[in-house]
């Protein structure tokens, strides 16, 4: 049987607290650390092997580009770090050249696998990638709006005092300041929530804004978008066909078209499977559309190629 490989490459806060995720859950058989500082990588993948005899046993290196030859998922966190005060989208000139030269060496040595992007300004990197390397849209997924989903869910747990696991609510669009609450869908074993008006404002807010805020408490975010991205591999490398809320192109989409988005997406062994075709509300998709466009207009303004 063939071993299972996964790639992080960049070995920042992000990158080593997703391979340490994946290492203590036993993901896969083999994982292998790239960094544009190999030093960095090294002491990752050491101080993570001494931990070996309590672990699942996976094989973990610091490696190259030539080892994502054989890797069945390569997800990239490597970019320019988020700063205080920063909005995702300021990221977005600095990512792209970084990217650019990412890409072009994976794309040397695997043109197969599953390429889960991370970098932020997410949607933006996952769609730059996808015009460049022009490989099949469900092998080029975005995490997308999976984390800020995750914490919707936590804060209306928290409101409501109900396990955050039972409750069911997405956050779609941009995974940024455009993104917006489906309120019409969200729901505890199929009841609406009872939430006044003022509650709703205050989680969503305080969803939306929780990157700034940690931010500003520690500097960076990496655990929870650690776990998000454990579960899409979970759900790829085990064939699960799960509902995930990732950034894929979406095609005449409520009206929107050629441009990377986070929507509930079936995520299985081929990335992504289908895009959920999810009833919202005419609010709703105008709020959709206004993220679409202000994502495609940033496209826009990276090159005439973009």
């Amino acid at each position: 049987m063939k071993k299972t490989r996964v790639v992080v490459i960049g070995t920042g806060a992000v990158g080593s607290t997703t391979a340490y995720t994946l290492l203590l859950r036993n993901r896969m058989d083999e994982l292998v650390l790239i960094d544009a500082n190999h030093n960095k990588a090294v002491g990752d993948a050491l101080d993570m092997n001494h931990g070996m005899p309590f672990t699942g046993g996976a094989k973990l290196w610091a490696g190259t580009y030539e080892d994502c030859r054989e890797a069945d998922i390569i997800i990239i966190t490597a970019g320019a770090a988020q700063r205080d005060g920063e909005t995702r989208v300021d990221l977005l000139k600095r990512n792209v050249s970084i990217f650019d030269s990412i890409i072009e060496e994976v794309s040397k040595v695997n043109t197969q696998a599953i390429l889960l992007i991370a970098s932020n300004p997410v949607d933006i990197m996952s769609y730059f990638t996808w015009r460049k390397l022009q490989w099949p849209i469900n092998r080029i997924i975005g995490s997308g709006t999976l984390l800020d989903s995750a914490r919707f869910r936590y804060l209306i747990g928290e409101k409501l005092d109900i396990d955050p696991r039972s409750v069911h609510a997405h956050i779609v669009g941009e995974h940024g300041d455009s993104e917006l609450p489906l309120w019409s869908l969200a729901n505890v074993a199929g009841a609406q929530l009872q939430l006044s008006d003022e509650d709703k404002e205050d989680i969503f807010t305080n969803t939306r804004d929780a990157a700034y805020q940690i931010i500003d408490a520690k500097g960076a975010t990496y655990y929870a978008i650690a776990l998000a991205l454990d579960r899409i591999c979970t759900a790829i490398l085990r064939d699960e066909g799960a509902v995930l809320n990732v950034s894929t192109l979406l095609q005449d989409y409520h009206g929107i078209s050629d441009v990377y988005l986070g929507v509930p997406c079936i995520v299985d062994r081929q990335g992504v499977r289908e895009v959920m075709n999810i009833t919202i509300t005419d609010s709703e998709k105008e709020l959709l559309q206004c993220s679409a466009n202000k994502l495609k207009g940033l496209i826009e303004s990276i090159s005439p190629e973009a």
